[in-house]
């Protein structure tokens, strides 16, 4: 038996990531986790509308999207801690430029470089809307065929309903395959 809990959001957990940003010309870094896929090519970046780093997203229209694996934690989290008005965050995190111009951390093993192309403005939040420019992986997280090996990789994910962290959990087989199972079953 289910039991209704009202309008809750549970499509968690979901990647943390670390957003780079320049605000009035001083680089800010802030942890998002709502984050979310708009299509091969565009992804979302859903921040509270109080956030100091949405002005310099607002002004520039570009951000980078830098992906939190175990080792970069500590730091990524205390990014998310104290707000960029107050606490200058710019030397958090070695980083360089991206050809695209945004802040790309050096100890992230994966990081997008996105230009905003709309802002869907909710009850409280920007959700700014990014086209995905260049996209920086470290070789060793990428396959033989230069894909993305995520058992390599093992991004942090956050979960909301208890404010935990989490790692990529194990492989449980090739999408498509638990249906050809089915589809065989069925047939016979």
């Amino acid at each position: 038996m289910k039991k209704n809990i009202g309008p809750t959001l549970a499509l968690y957990p979901t990647p943390a990531v670390v957003v780079g940003a320049f605000v009035n010309d001083r680089l800010n870094w802030i942890l998002v986790a709502h984050i979310g896929i708009m299509g091969h090519d565009r992804v979302v970046v859903s921040m509270h509308k109080a956030h100091h780093t949405n002005k310099g997203i607002e002004a520039s229209g570009k951000l980078s999207i830098n992906i939190v694996d175990k080792a970069m934690l500590e730091a990524a989290d205390y990014v998310g801690t104290v707000s960029g008005a107050r606490t200058d965050k710019s030397n958090v995190f070695e980083y360089t430029m991206g050809s695209a111009g945004t802040p790309v951390i050096s100890a992230s093993p994966l990081v997008m470089e996105c230009e905003v192309v709309d802002n869907y403005q909710t009850e409280g939040f920007d959700n700014f809307i990014c086209k995905i420019v260049n996209t920086w992986a470290e070789e060793e997280i990428l396959d033989a065929d230069g894909k993305i090996d995520y058992d390599v990789l093992k991004p942090v994910l956050f979960e909301m309903p208890t404010y935990h962290y989490l790692l990529c959990g194990e492989r449980l087989g090739k999408c498509t395959s638990y249906g050809k199972k089915l589809k065989e079953k069925q047939t016979q």
